[in-house]
């Protein structure tokens, strides 16, 4: 049996240097062109094939010696538009973007995988696809990479997102339903400018606007989160327009369509008390993260084999987060799951810096989940 944990342990160096090289240097959704050059390197180093599906995206193929199955790692590469204020000695260079999501971690992760397995192409059947995903917090790019063609002949498709409420290097497993299904909307509010001691001769849509900001709030079912709020020209002039932008997110499709509804409705309603017109845009998102049962036994068995049933943990709840890797297992198998940052503040805040000593975990779990999917039978 190969001790994945020690061979993580050994690599404990070079995967802190990649970590600290990829959060210094973070890029936006689909600029992500240096941090693929970077990781093309590794590959290259391990011998690993790479070919691009994207400008940015990356897949990179192993093959064992023997032939089998073939499984699927994903990590994905960008950036938030947020300043850093962590105070590490490897905060970014790259002002007003950061690796606030964890995806420094994510990528290390995986690399750290490649190379442990690498090692092992005598003792493992098969082969490893492994997904370099590009805006993943913009558009998405979980949809171009399969329609490149990257899950073509892949039996299962595993990932994992780091988590400020497990403990450092804990790992938690969640059945069935785990991220939510999202619908981004925009909210466009025509009204009627005037002069601000007159705002009886105008309609107000900046007013018109922040009624329904806080009407939408109240939508019960899911979570309605309005994130941008556009409005006004000059502080004596009544707004004529008024623009929002924000995100449902919700489990369940007959849910999902009734917040739509709702929200659709109390636009049209509030803007015609208003005097104003409304144009309610919605958009379908990401379809939330579903986990396969048998994959997550499978997962969780692999890591309890390698951290001990102490550091591995059953996820009771889903979270109201939103990730396209639901697309990858709307198509194959697979499972996503949770390790323990090792920072408790909250996901996208610009002093989010997960600990280091998780790398070692990560890989070593990714590698052991793989080596058991490769190995099973089912």
């Amino acid at each position: 049996m190969i001790d994945f944990l020690s061979e993580a342990e050994n690599l404990k160096a070079d995967l802190i240097k990649i970590r600290h090289e990829l959060h210094k240097n973070p890029e936006l959704s689909a600029h992500e062109y240096k941090t693929a050059e970077f990781i093309e390197n590794v590959f290259k180093s391990l011998d690993i094939k790479t070919c691009r599906a994207s400008e940015t995206g990356i897949i990179a193929r192993l093959n064992f010696n023997n032939a089998g199955k073939n499984i699927a790692l994903r990590a994905d590469m960008d950036a938030l538009p947020t300043n850093e204020e962590t105070g590490a000695d490897f905060s970014s260079v790259n002002n007003g973007i950061m690796h606030a999501c964890g995806h420094d971690v994510h990528m290390t992760g995986l690399l750290g995988a490649a190379m442990i397995l690498n090692k092992h192409k005598n003792d493992l059947n098969g082969s490893v696809t492994f997904l370099l995903e590009p805006d993943e917090e913009d558009k998405g790019g979980a949809l171009p990479l399969i329609k490149s063609g990257a899950l073509e002949n892949v039996n299962a498709v595993f990932g994992a997102h780091v988590s400020p409420d497990l403990p450092l290097g804990h790992v938690g497993f969640k059945y069935g339903a785990f991220y939510a299904a999202a619908e981004v909307f925009k909210i466009i509010i025509t009204g009627k400018s005037s002069h601000a001691a007159e705002r009886q001769k105008g309609v107000d849509a900046l007013e018109t606007a922040a009624e329904i900001v806080t009407a939408a709030l109240k939508i019960q079912g899911g979570v309605i989160s309005v994130c941008k709020f556009h409005s006004g020209t000059a502080v004596n002039i009544i707004a004529d327009r008024a623009e929002l932008e924000g995100i449902i997110r919700t489990f369940g499709l007959d849910n999902r369509k009734r917040m739509c509804d709702e929200l659709a409705g109390l636009v049209e309603k509030i803007a015609a008390d208003h005097k104003a017109e409304a144009l309610c845009i919605l958009k379908d998102s990401y379809p939330g993260v579903v986990n396969d049962d048998k994959m997550t036994d499978l997962a969780k068995n692999a890591a309890e084999k390698i951290l001990g049933s102490e550091r591995v943990h059953v996820i009771d709840k889903p979270v109201m987060m939103t990730e396209d890797f639901g697309y990858y297992i709307t198509k194959i198998p697979g499972t996503f799951y949770h390790i323990g940052a090792g920072c408790e503040l909250p996901l996208h805040n610009n002093k989010f810096l997960p600990s280091d000593e998780i790398l070692t975990t990560l890989a070593a779990t990714h590698s052991a989940i793989i080596s058991d999917a490769l190995n099973n039978k089912a």
